[in-house]
């Protein structure tokens, strides 16, 4: 099986929609936002910049011949930061590896195009796998300065 992670095209903005709501649907408790109220959502941000190709906010996919099997989310704040989220890889393709590549090109990619910028995630406490995976890339816990209970990880290579 090839797996290829690149930046998602503006014409796969659908594609994208229909792997986030796949996302939100098998595992609520891992996201921050609720399958139901998503499906009554005629256009998420986030279809909008793949289809505008926002460079502070994009979207990577990993593909298993050309299937999209993955989908990980940049977005770039004020500040010399930036945030990892949607992270998300199908049930049948978790425990490959493919989730450890998608986020590697999102960090390679955040690099590429902003230098030396700071990389944060959150990651809910009972996900256990993302967390590991997390530690394992080089991400490590900080102080939680917001008021949900989401572990706060920082990538420190």
């Amino acid at each position: 099986m090839h797996i290829e992670y690149r930046n998602l095209l503006p014409e796969e903005s659908k594609i994208y929609r229909v792997i986030r709501l796949e996302s939100l649907e098998k595992f609520p408790e891992s996201f921050g936002a609720n399958y139901l109220e998503a499906l009554k959502t005629e256009k998420f941000r986030i279809e909008g910049d793949i289809e505008n190709q926002s460079s502070e906010r994009f979207v990577f996919g990993a593909f298993a011949d050309r299937e999209l099997i993955g989908i990980c989310v940049f977005v770039k704040n004020e500040e010399n930061t930036g945030n990892i989220y949607q992270m998300y890889v199908r049930r049948g393709f978790q425990g490959k590896n493919i989730g450890f590549g998608l986020i590697q090109a999102i960090i390679n990619e955040a690099h590429s195009r902003f230098g030396k910028i700071e990389i944060i995630l959150e990651v809910t406490p009972n996900n256990d796998r993302a967390y590991h995976l997390y530690k394992k890339m080089g991400f490590r816990e900080i102080i939680n300065e917001n008021e949900e209970n989401n572990i706060v990880m920082k990538y420190l290579p």
